[in-house]
């Protein structure tokens, strides 16, 4: 007698749940984006070429992906000592350290924006100690990069933490014991068992920086060919009803995003397959 074995699940079927799947991020994701492309393709190619290469345009543009390149950076390396600290040591505090982790998510960006332009400014509490240095943080591409580097590190520390708490103690101590340094136990242990997830955090941080607009608008200065990042220009188009102007500069952020993700995305997906040959 043969007993077949149906496997059961809380959610509906595949077919069923797919088809929600497909309906729900079409309405919430591609149905909007589509509306940009299709409002776009109304220009002509040298209206459009005309529009994204204005070297105000192109300074935005640098501005903003050179920023948020360096503020993901920064948060891959310090986000990584942070969620290493929380995973890996107790002290007094700990919880309240931790859930200042995630103040940049729960704070409005233009509140963010507001408290760093005033803490940043030439006589803000760090900014005054900056000025004599001749280091002008506020007003400048040195405060566009601490925004994005304030609003990026949650989702680095957040990624990190579960990889490293999957990570035994047990590995370092027998590398230890195997005769690695500090050095190279980080090398061939830690960092290839978390560089997925370090990756992962890179690219969220870096997505997150790319389109930030509230907690940039203010420290930044706003200042053409200088301190103006692409999402505000955007924002300028729309308030002198260019919206074809305005979806220009929007396709052409959102294709370098997307080719940047996909980039980071096949890294992970290489360093992951890598780790389990590895391993």
């Amino acid at each position: 007698m043969r007993i077949s074995l149906k496997q059961h699940s809380v959610l509906p079927g595949f077919g069923l749940t797919l088809g929600y799947t497909m309906v729900y991020l079409g309405a919430i994701v591609l149905i909007p984006l589509s509306a940009l492309f299709f409002k776009t393709a109304a220009l002509s190619w040298g209206e459009f070429w005309g529009i994204i290469s204005e070297p105000r345009v192109l300074a935005s543009y640098r501005l903003t992906f050179g920023a948020s390149l360096l503020a993901a950076g920064i948060n891959a390396v310090f986000g990584f000592i942070v969620a290493w600290t929380l995973v890996r040591y107790p002290f007094p505090g700990k919880r309240l350290v931790d859930a200042a982790v995630d103040l940049p998510f729960a704070l409005p960006t233009a509140v963010s924006g507001i408290a760093l332009t005033a803490i940043y400014a030439p006589n803000g509490w760090i900014g005054r100690w900056l000025e004599p240095l001749g280091i002008k943080a506020a007003f400048s591409p040195l405060g566009v990069t601490i925004a994005l580097t304030f609003i990026g590190l949650p989702f680095v520390v957040r990624t990190l933490q579960p990889a490293l708490e999957e990570l035994e103690p047990e590995i370092e101590e027998a590398a230890a014991t195997l005769g690695a340094s500090r050095s190279q136990t980080f090398r061939r242990v830690i960092l290839p068992a978390v560089l997925p997830a370090l990756i992962t955090g890179f690219g969220l941080a870096f997505a997150r920086a790319v389109g930030e607009y509230g907690s940039v608008v203010f420290i930044s200065g706003n200042m053409p060919m200088r301190t103006e990042i692409a999402p505000l220009l955007i924002i300028t188009k729309l308030e002198q009803y260019d919206y074809a102007g305005a979806t220009a500069i929007a396709v052409v952020l959102l294709a370098a995003s997307f080719l940047l993700i996909l980039l980071i995305n096949l890294l992970e997906w290489w360093s992951s397959r890598h780790h389990r040959k590895g391993a």
